[in-house]
């Protein structure tokens, strides 16, 4: 009941909210009555998934292109009013080792992870700031915590949106804009196709990834990692000596989970997406 009250009316922009986390989570803020805007690259699958829940705009989006971001963000406000919170969510992950990735797919994940976090910040930032109010959350992962074999540029990725979130947070104390990460474990959406998580990191579902945004939106705070025993592992882990830390990811199978142990054909039409075959 506090969550609804808190989000009712709230303009919420979501980045990559076609499926998976982004459109779980437009799903549940809409569900507390919130005003929803969803932009996708992929204009047939946002356009079907606008339609079918009723949000109040949806359509293409660019998050790699300043003019479909800003443009994106100039229709919310015209037609929906100021935003109050801006969620980047679109992202990718494709597996494979580093020598065996394209160099264009490893600024592909670049872009899209990084850059388009980046920029929609910037866009958002420079909306929210006159009006001393809003709201950024940034999908990172908790790779972004970790180093996982099969997941290096991934894992730089993360691990940059994780640094460049804090780094706002301290920028614009005082502003009244605030800004948060979110760190998902492996989630069963098509991104986590064909892999099974480590051991005791069981797969988190998209609907927990929401609900966790929507307390955000009510409690604002740095960081929620989601599943709660995969957070506690990757931060207990990453307390220990390395050798320690190491060889506990080892025996639970992070080494293998995103190489040998992926499921090629269950993760084929994924990768291909990912990859803009």
């Amino acid at each position: 009941m506090t969550e609804a009250k808190q989000i009712r009316g709230k303009v919420v922009v979501i980045t990559g909210g076609a499926r998976g986390i982004g459109l779980a989570t437009a799903t549940a803020l809409q569900a507390l009555g919130a005003r929803i805007a969803i932009g996708d690259i992929d204009e047939t699958t946002v356009k079907e998934s606008g339609t079918a829940r009723g949000f109040e705009l949806y359509g293409r989006l660019d998050v790699t292109d300043q003019d479909s971001f800003d443009g994106f963000l100039d229709e919310v406000e015209r037609t929906l009013g100021p935003i109050d919170v801006l969620i980047n969510n679109a992202g990718i992950m494709p597996t494979g080792k580093l020598v065996d990735e394209p160099d264009p797919l490893t600024k592909r994940i670049l872009d899209i992870n990084v850059y388009g976090v980046i920029l929609g910040s910037k866009l958002a930032l420079r909306r929210m700031l006159p009006r001393g109010s809003g709201h950024i959350i940034n999908i990172a992962s908790l790779a972004g915590e970790a180093h996982i074999p099969g997941l290096a540029t991934y894992n730089a990725s993360k691990h940059a949106v994780l640094g460049f979130t804090d780094t706002l947070r301290e920028e614009y104390r005082g502003t009244g804009v605030r800004f948060s990460s979110v760190l998902p474990t492996l989630t069963n959406t098509e991104l986590g196709s064909g892999v099974t998580a480590p051991k005791l990191m069981r797969a988190a579902e998209p609907e927990e990834i929401a609900d966790a945004v929507a307390k955000l939106i009510v409690a604002p705070k740095s960081k929620v990692r989601v599943t709660a025993v995969a957070g506690f592992i990757s931060q207990f882990v990453g307390l220990l000596p390395e050798a320690v830390g190491d060889g506990i990811g080892r025996a639970l199978g992070s080494g293998r989970a995103f190489l040998a142990d992926v499921d090629a054909d269950k993760r084929k039409a994924y990768e291909e997406r990912a990859r803009g075959v």
